[in-house]
Parts: structure tokens; sequence; C-alpha cells
């Protein structure tokens, strides 16, 4: 038997004590000696500025922070809030702001013990977002109530400044972090002033690109990093929220959440993604704190995703999103463009899915994980309740009704293409399975449930030994060669289904049953060891059940109850979109599985 250290190059380490979770959390920190809202914050986890802000009146107060306590310092020569604001703690820059009815183009530079006033910026604003340092700023954006807010940027070199070149969404009182040549800047208020964005652009030294979004649109945040690939966006909203969100260059994930929700906090916006400092503001419009909290992340050995090692000398254990029953949650997705349902084809991954076919439209849609659109043409012969598998770029949609149709089709991405046909007629969503070049596609209705299978090796379709049990409208995924048939319904008398079969690439194998037993159900499934069944009738299911492999467990609920939609990706990343509530809806449901720690079984 071959040794892991030959398949792997490396050897399993023996832990005394498990690690920890290599993640961010926020703990309570002393709290200002004067609370105020709107204020500004620059400096680093363990050496920040807070400077001015509003309590309920405008101050012109200054606290220094040493990583363990709040020190009044030199007041700023002109008290506002909303200013723009950077630097570090014995060099920071303050831009704008507004007193009580107007805006200020006033700006001042911070030594570590005083301030001192500088060369106007070039328009009166509120809200300007700043990064970089005192003599190499970047001052982006900002605005007078309740807008427009311009898309303006400028950019300052201690002494004077030069107009660079516009974003593409003006705003006020978002966040960023980075230079004057690589940036990114996120949130803030735009519009009339009564709406808050996601909008994330990053600039490369020439020209600003809109990326992906923050999950959670809000203003009224504040934010750490100290590179365009380095952020952390916290707190804000007129809720005052909790909710705090990592960004690495690419996207922004969320992450453990803020002891106290507030909005108009402070921040250091020198920190980054992995030490932060957040401190004062407010849970709503009056309610001003004085709490302040540092992010960290945890000293010594850590688990991070993949790792294996032997635990106390007696059992292995493994960490991922993998490892175990995913503890995943679903969260709304971008929804639809229009309500569908009655088996939607479906394939690909929850941040690259595909969607066609289905009542009452059939629209080929692409989702790449933030919101559908319709890049490609539609399927030739219109249909709904077929069996589908393969990716967002390459898929297959075979059979469907209306009629028990043997059409196959082939999609590249942008246009459908019609290919050979399957032996026997099927419809009643049919369980699909593998790539354009090597599927299978199984059970189904004909009219009533069919136990047959066939498979498919990118140009003709072969029978194959037959499931054990007929049913329909059954959860199905998988490849050619490791495939899952979960629930459906049976014929006679048509009732749900519990009953699960796996398929090896030669037989059919009963295996546990779901607990739940349903008709019309989805999933997300990757192989006959592992994967998410969600949704279901009778009643609009919300039940969700994971599959290790051996049994299936139970985990957090859809939003809402919903059947006969369309289903793709994993049990640790998978999606739900359409289907029935009973009213047919548009709904976008994303299932994120967190990381996990659990007992490998070996043999």
């Amino acid at each position: 038997m071959a040794k892991y250290r030959e398949l792997k190059g490396v050897t399993v380490q023996t832990r005394d004590e498990d690690p920890t979770v290599n993640a961010g959390t926020w703990s309570s920190q002393s709290g200002m000696n004067e609370g105020r809202k709107g204020l500004s914050g620059f400096g680093t986890y363990t050496a920040a500025i807070a400077a001015t802000g509003n309590d309920p009146t405008t101050v012109n107060s200054v606290e220094s922070w040493n990583g363990s306590s709040w020190t009044e310092v030199a007041e700023v020569n002109s008290a506002k809030f909303y200013r723009g604001n950077n630097g570090t703690q014995t060099a920071g820059l303050l831009i704008g702001g507004t007193p009580p009815g107007t805006y200020s183009n006033d700006t001042e530079e911070w030594n570590g013990s005083a301030w001192s006033e500088t060369a106007d910026y070039p328009a009166n604003l509120y809200g300007i977002v700043q990064v970089g340092t005192q003599t190499a700023a970047f001052a982006i954006s900002g605005g007078t109530a309740p807008g427009p807010y311009t898309t303006a940027t400028n950019t300052y070199n201690g002494s004077s400044f030069t107009s660079s070149t516009a974003v593409n969404t003006g705003r006020a009182v978002g966040i960023g972090s980075g230079s004057t040549t690589a940036a990114v800047i996120a949130g803030g208020t735009v519009g009339d002033g009564t709406s808050a964005t996601a909008n994330t652009e990053v600039w490369d030294g020439s020209s600003w690109t809109e990326v992906n979004e923050l999950n959670t649109a809000r203003d009224l945040l504040a934010g750490s990093g100290s590179s365009s690939t380095n952020s952390l966006a916290f707190g804000g909203l007129s809720t005052a929220v909790t909710s705090t969100e990592s960004w690495n260059g690419t996207s922004w994930t969320e992450v453990n959440d803020l002891g106290t929700g507030r909005r108009e906090l402070g921040g250091s916006t020198n920190g980054s993604n992995t030490q932060a400092l957040a401190f004062s503001g407010a849970t709503s419009p009056g309610a001003v704190q004085t709490a302040t909290e540092q992010w960290t992340f945890p000293s010594g050995p850590h688990l991070n995703e993949g790792d294996l090692f032997l635990s106390g000398g007696t059992k292995l254990k493994g960490f991922g999103k993998a490892a175990g029953v995913p503890t995943g949650t679903w969260a709304s997705g971008g929804a639809l463009p229009a309500a569908r349902n009655s088996g939607i084809g479906d394939a690909g991954t929850q941040t690259a899915a595909l969607a066609f076919g289905g009542l009452p439209v059939d629209v080929t849609l692409h989702y790449n994980g933030t919101s559908w659109s319709a890049p490609g043409s539609n399927i030739n012969t219109t249909r709904y309740a077929l069996g589908s598998f393969g990716t967002q770029s390459a898929a297959i949609g075979a059979g469907g009704d209306p009629g028990n149709k043997t059409n196959v089709e082939q999609y590249n991405g942008s246009s459908w293409s019609e290919v050979a046909e399957i032996n026997t007629g099927r419809s009643q969503n049919p369980g699909g399975a593998g790539s354009t070049t090597a599927g299978i596609i199984y059970d189904g209705g004909n009219p009533s449930a069919t136990a047959s299978v066939e498979t498919w090796n990118g140009s003709a379709w072969t029978e194959t030994t037959e499931n054990n049990t007929a049913r329909r409208n059954g959860a199905g995924g998988g490849t050619q060669t490791s495939a899952i048939l979960a629930s459906g319904q049976i014929d006679p008398p048509g009732a749900a289904s519990n009953l699960v079969e796996t398929w090896d690439g030669s037989s059919w194998t009963e295996v546990s049953e779901v607990n739940t037993a349903r008709i019309n159900v989805m999933g997300g499934i990757s192989n006959s060891s592992i994967g998410l069944i969600f949704g279901g009738t009778p009643g609009a299911k919300s039940e969700t059940e994971s599959w290790n492999g051996s049994s299936w467990t139970e985990v957090n609920d859809l939003s809402t109850g919903v059947s006969d939609g369309g289903g793709c990706g994993t049990s640790a990343a998978a999606l739900c979109f359409g289907g029935k509530s009973p009213p047919v809806i548009a709904n976008t449901e994303e299932f994120t599985a967190d990381n996990a720690l659990s007992t490998v079984t070996v043999s």
C-alpha cells in the first residue's frame, strides 16, 4: 500500500492539541473618552487617530490610540464631520467635511503633535474617499447632500492637488485603500443621497474598473486596508449593521461580525484585512457610542483549508469545506430577470451557472455569482422539465415536455445545436450528470416513471443498466461514473419517495434514504459520495440535506420554500433559482458551507 508521504510528498503532522481555525474576530477594547459619529480615523490597529465628528454638535477634539487606551491630543483647527481621511498616527491628512449648513474645502495635516492647514481642495465636499499617504494621497469622489456626487478625483503631493481620472460611480462616505498607483474603493452613498451602493472599483494607475461588489450594499461604513488587494469593510447603513467583509483583490467575503453594529464609525484606514480597529460611531442616528473593537487573527498554529493532521496520536483529522457535514447557510443572490419554474434546465457552479428551458419563459441565462444575464441564444426546441448536465459554457439539454421529447441539444457558451437524440423519450425532470463528452441521463417520465438509463460519449447515446426503482422528478447529478438519484415520485401511486441510489459506472446501489421524502427536488451534487438536495413538494419545502457518502444530514433550510426550480453546484457551494413557492418566483439563493474540522475515516 502506498504511503501518504509518497502520494502527497509530505508527512502527516501529529498534534497534541488541535490548532485553532485561522479566522479573524473582533474583540472589545477600551472605549474612547468622547463618543462621536461621522468622525475621521486613520492609522493601524495599535496606533491610530480619531479626529473631529458630531456628538450631537460638531467637535474639534482628537484622540490617539496606543493599542490599549485612548488619550486626548491636540485639536483640529476646524471642527467638521464626514471628513476624508488617510495616513498614519504621526502623518495624517483630512480633507473637506461638513460643519452644520455648509461644506468645506479645508485640508489639514497632522504631524503627530499638531495640525496645520495646507492647500485648499478644488471643491467644497463631504465624504471624500481617501487612500495613500500624507504626501502621496488620492482624494476620490465626495459630494454635497442630497447629491449628486462627483466622480472627480485628485492627487495630493503634500503641497497641492492635481486632477486625475474620474471614477465610474460618484459616491460619498465610502471606503478605500491602497495608493495613487493601485487602489480599491467600495460602498458609499449614491444617487439622491438615500441609496447605499455595493459598487467596488479598482485603480491600476491609469483607469478605474468596476469589479465584484460588496455582498451588502452600504454607506456610512468604515474600512481598513494597506493595498488594493487587502481591505476590510465593516459597519454602516441606517440600521447599523455588524456585517464585516474581507477583500482579497478579487472578491469580498463575509467574515465574523462586529460585536456592536454601528454606523458613521471610525476605522484604521492604514491597517489590513487581518489587523484593524473600529471605534465610536452610532447604533442609530442619535445613539453615539464610545466602543472600540480590534480585528485580529489567532496566534500560534492555524487550521487552513485542506489541512490534515493526526490528533493526539489517535485520530486523523481534516479541515475543509468537505470535511464532515458542511455547516452552510443560504443567502439571497441576484434574482432571475423573470419568474420561472417547471424544471428549469440547469448546469454549472454557484459562480458560473446556466439556466435554460422552463415555464413561462425559456431564455438562456448565465449567472456570475452576482447577477443573471442573457448573452447566448435560446434553446432551439422550447421545452420544460428536461434533463441537463455540464457547465455554463458546455452543456447538454435532453428530453423534456411537452410530449416526452427525444430531442437533445448542446450548448457552447453562446448558442445551441441539435445533436443525437436519446433512445427513450423522457420528461418530468430526468436526472443528468457528467460532461458534453461523457454524460449520463436517467429516470424521468415516459409518461409514467421510467428506470431507463443512457450514457453519452459526445456523439451517441447507449442504453445501460437501469435504476432499481423507476421514478421521476427526483434529484440527480455527479459524473458519468459516479452519480446520485435521490427522492422523487414513484408510480403508482405517485407518492413522494425517500429512496436513494448511487451509480458507479456499471450498476445502481440503494443507499441510505433521505430524511424528507420529496418530489420536484433540486440539488447540487459532485459525485456519488458528496451532494446537497433542497426544496421540493408537497408543500414547497425549504428542507436542505447534505450527503457524505453514507448518510444524509439536515442542514440549514432555504430562506423560501420552493419546488420545481433550478439547482446546481456542490454541497459546499450550491445555487437554487426560480421555482414555485407556491406562486412562480424569480428568487436566487446561494448555499455556502463553512470549513469544518472532522475525523477522517481511512481503510
